[in-house]
């Protein structure tokens, strides 16, 4: 489990792909590499991956042919910038929500207005996907827990307003109108769901 609050931007080393459409990630970031040994999960742009291997600051990461077709990690390449997060322990902080790196889907950046203390952003997501968003609720975007400032069903877009920080410290900030980000919606929605449904779809 993860908090969507961001440790540190990391920096891909290596993308290989594998048999069977899978992949094998290495991924620059001393932050999380610090005490991260075989086994541990590490979010990656909000993907949960297990780390196979530690080397110094880097670690690899297999990602299978799933998490290929519902995610953005497909379209990485040498260079690209990544947010990392380590799993929670049990003296963690909650200080974002409760994220589970299993991204829903990917959403697409349609606009970006900066203002002065803020930037808003719109994205753009499939009904399957917009259905769990709800204004002030909470929404991750590549890793990030946000607040939703706003839905439009007619449109098919959510907002959301990204603080300084955000900008600064996460790929959000570096991310263009037309880029694909990873959405993982609040899990009580669906669980929600379903039991209203009476465990039936």
């Amino acid at each position: 489990m993860f908090t969507g609050i961001v440790e540190e931007l990391g920096t891909v080393e290596a993308f290989e792909l594998l048999e069977g459409d899978a992949a094998r990630l290495r991924i620059a970031g001393p932050t999380v590499t610090s005490d991260a040994g075989h086994g541990d999960s590490i979010a990656v742009n909000g993907c949960c991956l297990t780390v196979v291997a530690v080397d110094g600051e880097t670690f690899t990461a297999d990602v299978m042919r799933e998490t290929l077709l519902r995610t953005s990690l497909g379209s990485v390449q040498r260079g690209s910038r990544v947010n990392l997060e380590r799993a929670v322990t049990a003296h963690s902080r909650l200080g974002g929500h409760i994220v589970q790196g299993h991204v829903d889907g990917v959403g697409t950046i349609v606009s970006r207005e900066p203002s002065t203390h803020w930037e808003n952003v719109r994205i753009a997501a499939v009904p399957q996907i917009l259905k769990y968003i709800a204004e002030k609720g909470s929404i991750t975007v590549d890793g990030v827990s946000l607040t939703v400032t706003d839905v439009d069903d007619e449109s098919g877009t959510f907002g959301i307003s990204l603080i300084p920080t955000t900008l600064e410290l996460t790929v959000l900030g570096r991310n263009q109108v037309g880029d694909v980000v990873n959405l993982e919606v609040d899990v009580i929605a669906k669980y929600v769901e379903r039991l209203l449904a009476g465990g039936k779809e």
